[in-house]
């Protein structure tokens, strides 16, 4: 089978605006959460993305019907009764993760594999199986598949993450809603999509308090209801065209979108010279001036600089007058980008978890390949801002995250399309 790959016409600039997708990394939990209803729920603003496409046939594989209606996608679970998901839909994303502690939670069983997806290097899953071990479930690892039971769960539990591990809180927040017990999570992930996965379950009738701190509060309850819920808006994407719109001179208005999830981001292109005007649900940004590097960018857990906005950002910066640094702190392989922007021009220096951006007069297009989604997100910034055409392959790995990227670019001045 032919791959698909994006041909970039450079020098271009972005002008007009673009309405932003759901959030990929608040969708795919929420669906793992449709398993623990019981019932029919409506999720709206579910992007169509391939990780979500997988989400669903983990979903049917377990019982559930699934069927999508433009940008909603509805699931009964009510007779759903599986717990084993096969191998090949594990790999097809690391976010599958999430549905151990749905599935558990449900059915009291589960039985699936380690996850696939990016390569960005470990992610082990230790956090996960640790805590649902205080939680009384027995795991058993047999060559890469875990096979898990459910004990006795204690009255209370006390869970202190050594990291802020938004899959770890996922599972734990998942596992424990249903059922009794008191679960107390210390030092949860506070991202806002693990706020949008706790607003989904208490609308479905649990009882999720601590939401956006530290400090997470489940109280198990006894069933949970289907329900009508509406997907957040993904800041990944929203800050991704942030950087097609710096990169190419532009101005853009973003709609539909949270700007207080992402002042972190703003900040940064403020930094750079960029104007970024937030309203209610809009950001605003303008372009115009020359691009200055900033001060050391380190990503970290939320609220500071989200790790996925790291190769965007290093993209628009390849341009930037000056010296920029970038200390990666959350995954160790997550300049895949810089080879391939090096190929367009780019001066960057990378050794270990540190990037030095030496900003250069121009960047050429140049044959690229996508190594990760959000490094593919950064050579389609990076091609957009360049000279001449770019050809990026690899594009399954952007279909991750970005719905129709390159319709949504195309209609606000970029010269991009899907062969």
């Amino acid at each position: 089978m032919l791959e698909s790959r994006l041909i970039v016409e450079g020098g271009r600039k972005i002008e007009g605006e673009i309405r932003v997708q759901g959030a990929k990394n608040s969708s795919l939990p929420l669906l793992a959460a449709s398993f623990l209803s019981g019932g029919t729920s409506v999720i709206h603003n579910c992007p169509a993305l391939s990780d979500a496409y997988a989400a669903c046939r983990i979903l049917s594989s377990l019982g559930c019907k699934c069927k999508r209606e433009q940008h909603s996608v509805i699931v009964d679970s009510s007779d759903a009764d599986g717990f084993a998901v096969s191998d090949g839909l594990m790999r097809e994303m690391r976010s599958s993760i999430v549905f151990l502690g749905a599935i558990l939670g449900r059915t009291k069983r589960c039985r699936l594999s380690f996850p696939g997806g990016c390569e960005l290097g470990p992610r082990p899953i230790d956090l996960h199986l640790e805590a649902l071990k205080k939680l009384g479930v027995r795991i058993i690892e047999d060559h890469g598949v875990l096979d898990c039971t459910c004990g006795q769960r204690p009255a209370r539990c006390d869970i202190t993450l050594s990291l802020p591990s938004v899959g770890a809180t996922e599972n734990i927040m998942l596992y424990s809603a249903l059922g009794s017990g008191e679960t107390v999570i210390y030092n949860a992930a506070r991202e806002p999509e693990i706020t949008d996965l706790g607003g989904y379950i208490n609308k479905c009738g649990g009882d999720i308090r601590g939401l956006g701190s530290s400090t997470v509060v489940i109280n198990g309850v006894p069933e949970l209801h289907g329900c009508e819920y509406t997907v957040m808006p993904d800041r990944i994407v929203a800050a991704t065209y942030m950087g097609a719109a710096a990169a190419t001179g532009g101005e853009l208005v973003l709609s539909g979108v949270c700007p207080q999830d992402m002042y972190s981001c703003m900040s940064i292109f403020s930094e750079m010279g960029c104007g970024v005007y937030p309203y209610t649900d809009k950001i605003f940004i303008n372009a115009k001036k020359s691009l200055s590097a900033v001060r050391t960018i380190r990503t970290m857990p939320y609220p500071g600089f989200p790790t996925d906005c790291q190769p965007i950002v290093m993209a628009v910066l390849c341009r930037a007058n000056g010296s920029s640094m970038i200390v990666e702190n959350i995954f160790e392989n997550r300049f895949m980008a810089a080879d391939e922007l090096r190929r367009m021009g780019a001066d960057i220096k990378t050794e270990g978890r540190v990037a030095v951006i030496e900003g250069v007069n121009k960047l050429l297009g140049a044959k690229l390949r996508a190594a990760d989604l959000r490094a593919g997100a950064a050579l389609i910034v990076a091609a957009l801002g360049a000279e001449g055409t770019s050809v990026i392959s690899n594009v399954r790995y952007i279909d991750r995250g970005y719905e129709n990227i390159e319709d949504e670019l195309s209609a606000v001045g970029a010269r991009i399309k899907r062969i």
